[in-house]
C-alpha cells in the first residue's frame, strides 16, 4: 500500500467529501483527476469499504452458503400507508443526497460528537483599513498585488498562537483513554468557498504547512498559491493533510457574526464577521463618523473543543489577536519590513481633543504638516537602491504635529493648496508624497528660476526628470502659510514611492 492511501479518511477533515468526490471521477477517467492524486487511488477503498459495510461479492456469496437456511421471519402486522395529499401546495419533493452533499452531511453528523463552546469579541479596524491602505498603495507601484484584510487577520492569528500555543492543539484518544495531540508546527487551513459550474457550492479547507516558521511575505505567498490551486482545481492529497487550526471568513459576504462547526481533528476555529459601523451609527453620514472618530467594527468567534481548551484561554486568544491588529508588539512594524515598505506603518492612538482657547487648533497644525514637507521632504527620497531601510523624520510624522489616524478623513481648510480649499488630511498627505506633486514642483521651480535667470542649467535637466523632488516638496504650498526658505532649484535624489496614504485601493 503507499504511503499517501495509508492515511486514514479522517486526516482530511471537512474535505473528506472531496476525496470521494475526486475518486469517483478517477473511476470513471483517471485523466479527469490531477495526477497527484493518482498514487493516492490505486490503492484507496473507500470508507464505507474499509469499515466493512460494502464487502465483496464474492465474499458474500461464499458466507450464503456456508450460512444454515434460516427461518423466514414471521411477517409483522404493517399499517396501512396515509393517503397521499393531494393538495398541490403541500406536495413536497425528496432527494437522497450523493457526492459531496452527503459527505458533508456525514461530516456535520460527526462534527455534533465534539463538545464546543465559543467566545465572541470586537475589534475596530480603523487601524487596519489604513495600514492596508499604504500596504496595497506600495505595492501598486512595484510588485503587484493585494494583501486582503483575511491575509492580515490570518497572520495576527498564527502570531497569537506563539503567546497560547495550546490553541493549536486537538484531542485524541490513546488507547481508548483521552489524550490532548500537539502538532510542533501551525498548519493554518483556510476555508474557500468554490462555485461550480451548475452553481452549487462546494467549501474547501486545505491548509498553509509550517506557517508558523513564515514571515508576512512568505505566509501572503503561500496562501495566494492555495487560492489559485483551490479555484484552477490543482490542490493534491498534502494540501489537505494535517490542518492544525482553520480560519473561515463569512464577513466577506456581509455576514456579522458566525459560529463554525469544529471538525474532528482540530482544537479551534475562528471565524470572521463583517466589518460594519456600529448599528447606532449606520444612519449618520461619513462626514459625522468621522468627526466623532467612529471605526468600524468586526465580530471575531472562537469555536473552541472543550475537552482540551477552556474559555479563559480562548478569550485571551481573541485578545492576543485584538491587541496585534491595534499594531502591538510591532506588528504592522514586521509586516512593513517583509514587503520592504519604506514608511512607518499607521499607529494607534486615541484621538486627540484640543482646547482651542489655549492650544493651537488642527488647522494650524494641518498647515504647519505641509510647511514641513516643503521643507523636509527631500528626507524622504529613496536613496539607496540596494538595499531596503525605513524613511522617516520626526518633522513629517503626523503625531509630532499633535494629529491621528481619526483626521485622515477629517476635511481642513487649506487655503488652495492643490487647487482646493478644503481637503482631507489624508489628501494632503497625498499631496505631499506623490511623485506627480514632485514633477510639478521640479517644473515650477524650473520656470521660477528661469523667471529669476538663476540655476538655468540645472533646472532644464531637472525638469526632464519624471521622479524629481526639489528641497521644497510641493510648491502648491505657495498660497498658504508664509515660506520661511526659497524654493531650490537643484533637485535631490530620484524618488520611486508614490503616497502611501491615498485610499484608491480600499
Amino acid at each position: 500500500m503507499s504511503s499517501e492511501a495509508s492515511q486514514p479518511l479522517t486526516d482530511f477533515g471537512p474535505n473528506e467529501w472531496l476525496v470521494e468526490e475526486l475518486y469517483q471521477k478517477y473511476l470513471t477517467d483517471p485523466n479527469s483527476v490531477d495526477k497527484a492524486w493518482w498514487n493516492f487511488f490505486a490503492d484507496y477503498k473507500p470508507a464505507d469499504s474499509a469499515n466493512g459495510k460494502g464487502g465483496g461479492t464474492a465474499t458474500a456469496k461464499a458466507q450464503t452458503e456456508k450460512a444454515p437456511a434460516a427461518p423466514a421471519p414471521k411477517k409483522k402486522a404493517t399499517a396501512a400507508p396515509a393517503p397521499k395529499n393531494t393538495d398541490d401546495a403541500l406536495q413536497v419533493n425528496e432527494e437522497r443526497l450523493r457526492g459531496a452533499p452527503a459527505r458533508t452531511a456525514t461530516n456535520m453528523e460527526s462534527s455534533l460528537t465534539l463538545p464546543t463552546a465559543t467566545s465572541v469579541r470586537a475589534v475596530p479596524v480603523k487601524l487596519l483599513f489604513d495600514n492596508r491602505i499604504v500596504i496595497n498603495n506600495h505595492l501598486r507601484r512595484g510588485r503587484g498585488g493585494k494583501v486582503s484584510f483575511t491575509h492580515l487577520i490570518g497572520y495576527a492569528m498564527v502570531k497569537a498562537l506563539k503567546a497560547l500555543p495550546s490553541m493549536n492543539h486537538s484531542y485524541t484518544e490513546i488507547d481508548g483513554k483521552p489524550g490532548v495531540a500537539k502538532p510542533e508546527h501551525v498548519n493554518f487551513g483556510l476555508a474557500i468557498d468554490l462555485q461550480k459550474p451548475d452553481g452549487s457550492r462546494q467549501l474547501v479547507v486545505p491548509s498553509i504547512k509550517k506557517s508558523d516558521e513564515m514571515d508576512f511575505n512568505e505566509f501572503w505567498s503561500g496562501y495566494e498559491d492555495l487560492v489559485r490551486k483551490a479555484r484552477n482545481n490543482k490542490l493534491g492529497v498534502p494540501d489537505f493533510q494535517g490542518t492544525t487550526i482553520s480560519l473561515t471568513n463569512p464577513g466577506g459576504i456581509g455576514t456579522v457574526h458566525s459560529v463554525p462547526r469544529l471538525m474532528p481533528g482540530q482544537g479551534t476555529i475562528l471565524g470572521v464577521g463583517a466589518m460594519e459601523y456600529p448599528a447606532e451609527f449606520q444612519g449618520a453620514s461619513q462626514d459625522t463618523l468621522s468627526e466623532l472618530g467612529i471605526s468600524k467594527v468586526m465580530t471575531l468567534t472562537s469555536t473552541y473543543d472543550h475537552r482540551i481548551i477552556q474559555g479563559a484561554q480562548s478569550g485571551e486568544f481573541l485578545r492576543r489577536i485584538h491587541q496585534l491588529l491595534l499594531g502591538e508588539d510591532g506588528f504592522y512594524d514586521e509586516i512593513f519590513n517583509s514587503l520592504r515598505i519604506p514608511y512607518e506603518p499607521v499607529r494607534w492612538v486615541q484621538d486627540i481633543h484640543v482646547n482651542k482657547a489655549t492650544q493651537l487648533d488642527k488647522t494650524t497644525r494641518v498647515q504647519e504638516l505641509i510647511h514641513a514637507y516643503r521643507v523636509r521632504g527631500h528626507l524622504m527620497a529613496d536613496t539607496n537602491p540596494l538595499d531596503h531601510e525605513q524613511r522617516k523624520h520626526p518633522d513629517l510624522d503626523v503625531l509630532e504635529h499633535g494629529l491621528t489616524l481619526w483626521d485622515l478623513d477629517r476635511e481642513f481648510p487649506t487655503g488652495g493648496f492643490g487647487g482646493k480649499q478644503v481637503m482631507k488630511l489624508r489628501d494632503v498627505l497625498g499631496c505631499c508624497a506623490t511623485p506627480t506633486a514632485a514633477r510639478w514642483v521640479s517644473s515650477t521651480c524650473t520656470s521660477r528660476a528661469r523667471r529669476s535667470g538663476s540655476g538655468s542649467s540645472r533646472t532644464s535637466s531637472a525638469s526632464t526628470r519624471s521622479s524629481t523632488v526639489t528641497s521644497s516638496c510641493t510648491s502648491c504650498t505657495a498660497s498658504t502659510a508664509p515660506r520661511r526658505s526659497r524654493p531650490s532649484s537643484r533637485p535631490s535624489t530620484s524618488v520611486r514611492s508614490a503616497s502611501p496614504w491615498r485610499a484608491a485601493s480600499r
